[in-house]
């Protein structure tokens, strides 16, 4: 199927994950900060409830398309594989004495081992080196090339918007290798046919505006709702909607300001949607959130008021209206599972999610306002901070 995405909710047809592997057994004590980790994660548990969020996808019908399985597809091209790796390889990643005998080690390798590597990372015992200033001043086991552990969560790297796709400039610097990554894939794999890219079509030109996917609810075929938070900034959404809307691919573009701060640091850890007129919301969230109203103008951008997230959820739509859906909890409870990404449900079809097993008060309450839920073992998946829909990137969807 062509890729296309008009909808949150429209019957699920093709979707992208990762698989996590060696990334993220090589996140430590030491460097979790850095790689943006608040816990350890128990790795093989980690990869089997990720299999059971597989299973759950194809047992619904869902094409599921593996990152780590498309990339080595392309690299089994000898000249794509050489493109890559020096692309990812680079004098600035490893420093001039190593980089030849890194690039030489991935090419060595068959095309899942090289991809392992890109994903995984290089450290110096590997590559066999010995000298250089970036091999002394580090250890054997110091990386050369960095592993990208948050590529598990395929939905912030690029975004399906309409027949096109947004290739997100990230905002930490650790994670921009992903969307380099995903930027090669679209171009060069048969399945997606070389798309129509709405922004970021190039590495760092929209720096230092930043967007991320975890930020882009497509909540009607001609209304996008995007979140101004730690990640998105509000000059890479106004870009984006510029794009889009000189594109003709949507009218509205509803511009949701978040606090500034991790427990929030994208509007689907805040909010999903999870039937036609339906969204499941943090509670806490409603009055905090003030939205503003983008429409196309002569000048590119016209920007209004939209009120309250009610009011600006309706307005997307068309003027029609919303069902909010909020877990009525005690405070420590509802932070509690909003911590562990009880809001960021991925919808199968409408009134049907995926959802962390773990989250059960606010399961309940989905239930309980007619919402299948389908659930998937959640012990140490969570302490990623990403829910169902962080770990899917939707590629095909019906429309409603």
């Amino acid at each position: 199927m062509t890729p296309s995405v008009r909808s949150e909710v429209g019957r699920l047809r093709t979707v992208l994950i990762h698989r996590p592997g060696t990334e993220l057994e090589r996140v430590t004590p030491d460097n979790k900060d850095e790689l943006l980790f608040d816990e350890l994660l128990w790795v093989e548990h980690a990869q089997a409830e990720h299999d059971a969020f597989a299973e759950v996808l194809g047992a619904a019908g869902v094409e599921v398309l593996h990152l780590e399985r498309l990339l080595a597809e392309v690299v089994a091209d000898p000249d794509l594989a050489r493109t890559l790796v020096e692309s990812q390889v680079t004098e600035t990643t490893c420093g001039p004495h190593a980089v030849d005998r890194v690039r030489e080690l991935l090419l060595s390798e068959d095309p899942t081992g090289l991809v392992g590597h890109l994903l995984g990372g290089v450290t110096a015992t590997e590559a066999g080196v010995t000298g250089g200033l970036v091999a002394a001043a580090g250890g054997p086991g110091d990386l050369l090339l960095a592993p990208l552990p948050n590529a598990v969560f395929t939905r912030d790297s690029s975004a399906w918007i309409g027949e096109g796709v947004v290739l997100c400039p990230m905002n930490r610097l650790v994670r921009r290798r992903e969307t380099d990554l995903l930027r090669f894939l679209y171009a060069n794999h048969p399945r997606f046919g070389d798309p129509t890219v709405w922004f970021g079509g190039e590495a760092g030109e929209h720096y230092p505006a930043t967007l991320e996917g975890g930020d882009i609810l497509v909540v009607d075929q001609r209304g996008v709702a995007i979140g101004i938070s730690e990640r998105t900034s509000a000059a890479g959404l106004e870009l984006l909607a510029a794009r889009l809307f000189a594109a003709g691919v949507v009218d509205r573009v509803l511009a949701v300001d978040l606090p500034r701060q991790r427990a929030t640091m994208h509007l689907d850890t805040v909010i999903t949607q999870v039937d036609t007129d339906a969204f499941l919301l943090y509670p806490a969230m409603q009055e905090r959130t003030a939205t503003y109203a983008l429409t196309p103008s002569a000048g590119g951008v016209s920007v209004t008021a939209a009120g309250g997230l009610a009011e600006g959820l309706a307005w997307v739509r068309g003027g029609r209206e919303v069902r909010l859906i909020r877990p009525e909890m005690t405070s420590a409870r509802a932070q509690r599972e909003q911590w562990n990404d009880a809001n960021n449900v991925l919808a199968l079809q409408p009134g049907e999610v995926i959802a962390y097993e773990r989250n059960v008060a606010t399961n309940e309450v989905l239930a309980d306002a007619g919402i299948t839920v389908r659930t998937i073992p959640s012990y140490e998946l969570p302490r990623g901070r990403g829910g169902p829909r962080c770990m899917s990137c939707p590629v095909v969807r019906d429309v409603p």
